[in-house]
């Protein structure tokens, strides 16, 4: 049956029907609950309990399951409860305290309770009430099932998880073999923020970005990592054991952060899950797991959750952070300060009217709507989909660019180009409704991602989007026009054709390839970034690579070439890259 939108199982039912003398008395039915199932103030008031004898004397009302999916709850079945909780026996046993900040329906408490005799004391937090008593009838449904002496003390708390005083139940415990296991929302604060969630952590900085990173994505946060991190800090030092089902970006983020934490965690594992399967949902997940109170280490071996095969050993490794510390080893020479800026593409904010196609002598936009402009800042648009090919100079979008370096003034379009004005100013509406704090304050129409680098005839572009690692050597179009890029693509720009070929050969190079495959986690939203381009060394990667092997592999390249390209990195001082590249 059903009772505050709960499930409770016939063995529950049963027993409120045989005890019903006490349920007229909030504390004696309270006492013998406590006694039965050792929970804590089971009922709080009376009301409480006439709604459940009420439900009980109506025969098994019963209510729909509600979809709590948008909140990133995906409630851990009992199946993959009781395999992690068996996982966890085979590297720890003897546990004594139990704690689980979201414990939604309470699958992960019933398998500890299942896996582990020795527990002494429990403790739930879960904001949403049916859970909280779908919890609290499943542990009562244990122990009249099961013929236990002891009883741990037991205490779900309808609390929200970012607020709750674990540090008072820390130093309660700290004496206590621990372990906190759950699953926290595979869900980030603005996602929360969209559907007006009450269930946020109070607004902060956690991760201290500052600038420009604390205002846009950087300033973004999983709810996963914000619980994780929560628990690290207040029990890293209790002796025992860390073990969540969380995102695999949120996994990689506390293994990077650990060298600053410095959280008294050591023997890292991350299990990669199959979350299709387990949770009908296309997430990269795993079941993240670590000894507390242990020596700080900054690695963590990666395995398959089902067959425990080890796929690779990532984290801090010569004082850098990569993925496979033995690929890393053999490739970390080129691992420096890149000598050319990789840049983002342009970014607008507007795409159904700033990205177009072209017929015949008019242009075409995302709401099909024919228009006309003068060609002087219609370019050429290239997207993470079109770097495919090994060098490229064809499109299939065109865009406006309205301004040659940030900030610049557009009013010139007016005076200039009356029918670009007249297009854009048709549609200002679009511009004026970006979100992006980024444009305010500033001309209309403006665009990011735009400068001298923007107009360089030949770029190296690879796409931001996608797991590849190949590099594009993008060239003018039919007419000798630059070809701009989109926001989801990086690039370095030359003037010179040679140094473009000579540079789109050598980050292809196996050497390079190696490297980023030994830094960059291919499961991440932006596996590829500028903060990864940014740490190839070309200059080193030049140094190293025989010029035999380039001139048969790059037409038209001869040892001139080669060597002009070469000072580049001896003549010209590393401060001076801004403003030729």
């Amino acid at each position: 049956m059903n009772c505050f939108e709960a499930h409770i199982d016939h063995s529950v039912v049963a027993f409120f029907k045989k005890n019903d003398q006490f349920l007229s008395d909030l504390t004696k039915v309270n006492a013998l609950l406590k006694a039965t199932c050792g929970i804590n103030d089971f009922f709080n008031n009376q009301n409480e309990i006439l709604e459940l004898t009420t439900k009980i004397k109506d025969n098994f009302s019963m209510v729909e399951e509600p979809n709590r999916r948008a909140y990133g709850d995906f409630q851990t079945n009992e199946n993959l409860s009781s395999q992690v909780t068996e996982y966890i026996s085979s590297k720890q046993t003897n546990f004594e305290f139990i704690l689980e900040p979201t414990c939604g329906k309470g699958n992960f408490i019933i398998a500890s309770l299942k896996q582990f005799d020795t527990i002494k004391r429990i403790v739930g937090v879960e904001i949403y009430l049916p859970y909280v008593w779908e919890t609290k009838f499943k542990i009562l449904s244990h122990f009249i099932k099961n013929n236990i002496k002891n009883k741990p003390n037991i205490d779900i708390f309808h609390q929200n998880a970012f607020v709750f005083p674990y540090k008072n139940i820390a130093k309660q415990t700290q004496h206590l073999k621990t372990l906190i296991i759950g699953n926290p929302p595979w869900v980030t604060n603005s996602e929360l923020g969209t559907i007006d969630s009450d269930n946020l952590p109070k607004k902060s900085n956690f991760k201290k970005h500052s600038g420009f990173d604390a205002i846009t994505g950087k300033g973004n946060f999983d709810i996963g990592e914000y619980i994780s991190i929560i628990m690290l800090n207040c029990f890293h030092k209790h002796s025992g054991i860390f073990s969540f089902l969380i995102k695999n970006s949120v996994v990689k983020n506390i293994i990077c952060d650990q060298k600053s934490n410095n959280f008294r965690i050591a023997n890292a594992e991350k299990l990669n899950i199959d979350a299709k399967k387990e949770f009908n949902v296309s997430v990269n997940a795993s079941l993240f797991i670590t000894e507390l109170n242990q020596e700080p280490e900054l690695t963590c071996i990666e395995y398959d959750f089902y067959s425990h095969k080890q796929i690779t050993i990532f984290g801090w490794h010569k004082n850098k952070f990569v993925n496979s510390k033995d690929d890393y080893h053999l490739a970390s020479v080129i691992d420096g300060k890149s000598f050319f800026t990789w840049r983002s593409g342009i970014k607008h904010d507007c795409s159904k009217i700033m990205e177009f196609e072209s017929a015949n002598d008019h242009f075409i936009n995302g709401y099909n709507i024919d228009f006309n402009l003068e060609n002087d800042l219609v370019y050429g648009l290239l997207k993470s989909s079109d770097l495919k090919e090994r060098q490229t100079n064809k499109y299939r979008k065109q865009t406006i660019i309205t301004q040659r370096k940030i900030g610049q003034d557009t009013k010139y379009i007016e005076r200039k180009y009356p029918l670009t004005y007249d297009y854009l100013n048709i549609n200002r509406a679009y511009f004026d409704k970006r979100k992006s704090s980024i444009y305010n304050g500033k001309p209309r129409f403006s665009i990011f991602g735009v400068g001298d680098y923007s107009f360089k005839p030949y770029k190296v572009a690879i796409s931001g989007m996608y797991k590849t690692t190949h590099f594009t050597l993008v060239t003018t179009d039919k007419n000798g026009k630059p070809i701009m890029l989109d926001d989801t693509c990086y690039f370095i720009g030359f003037d010179d054709f040679q140094n473009a070929k000579i540079a789109h050969y050598l980050v292809n190079s196996d050497l390079v390839q190696q490297f980023l495959k030994s830094i960059i986690f291919t499961d991440s939203k932006r596996a590829i970034n500028k903060d990864i381009l940014m740490r190839i060394d070309l200059g080193k990667v030049y140094q190293l690579t025989e010029f035999d092997l380039v001139e048969n592999s790059i037409n038209g390249i001869n040892i001139e070439h080669w060597n002009n390209f070469g000072q580049l990195f001896t003549k010209i001082n590393v401060t001076e890259q801004m403003t030729l590249f």
